[in-house]
């Protein structure tokens, strides 16, 4: 994960030297932040993508724990009972605990692992969110257009007929009414060639969507046959 965050909030130093040295030790190391539990703040979790609590003094790991939003991703790397840990996992369900043993910076790599990727998959999930609900409000307004083709067609074909009239005889017009007459003409021609491309594009769009669902079509039923 080339672009993942990670903060490593502990106070003992050899805890973060150690875990950042294997860390850097991979392919793909993750941005790596070192804080202790003086200089943490809560907007620090915010700009991370994990968070990583390792050995604190005592009475601080609480207090970490409730500044960080319930859905933040957190690995805790701290001797606890099973008592106290059952109340952690109830309050925070992404918290993950890894015992203080002989192979925990192996263990910790690899459910960090885990959990940047879920991050990095929710991530993605969230902008597909946005670009749907993007792309629906864009589908709206085509609709909309397409809805009102009709009735902007009409209307520009009364403009340019209106128009067409009166250039006919241009001595009954002021210089100014027939400059203005010229110029309201020129719009509607570029209006009507707008509209134009518009229509174009929605036979484009329709006979590009015709041929794919013939093409699903054919490609499902050789399947359905087969049952």
């Amino acid at each position: 994960m080339p672009h993942a965050n990670v903060v490593i909030l502990t106070d003992e130093s050899e805890f973060a030297r150690l875990l950042t040295a294997c860390w850097q030790a991979e392919r793909q190391a993750p941005n790596i932040t070192v804080l202790n539990s003086n200089s943490w703040r809560e907007k620090d979790a915010a700009d991370h993508d994990l968070v990583v609590v390792g050995p604190v003094r005592d009475g601080q790991i609480t207090s970490v724990l409730q500044s960080l939003d319930p859905a933040t991703a957190v690995i805790l790397c701290v001797p606890a009972n099973s008592q106290e840990l059952g109340r952690l996992r109830t309050k925070y369900p992404r918290l993950v605990h890894i015992p203080l043993r002989e192979d925990w910076a192996q263990t910790l790599l690899l459910v960090a692992g885990e959990s940047l990727r879920r991050a990095k998959a929710l991530q993605i999930a969230r902008q597909a969110e946005r670009n749907a609900a993007r792309n629906e409000n864009h589908a709206t307004l085509g609709r909309y257009m397409l809805d009102m083709k009709h009735s902007v067609n009409n209307a520009l074909t009364s403009m340019l007929g209106n128009a067409e009239l009166l250039l006919l005889e241009p001595g009954q017009l002021s210089a100014q009414s027939l400059a203005q007459i010229k110029t309201m003409h020129s719009m509607a021609l570029r209006i009507n060639e707008v509209m134009q491309r518009f229509s174009s594009l929605a036979s484009e769009m329709q006979e590009a969507e015709n041929a794919s669902q013939a093409e699903t079509e054919e490609t499902s039923t050789p399947t359905s046959r087969r049952r």
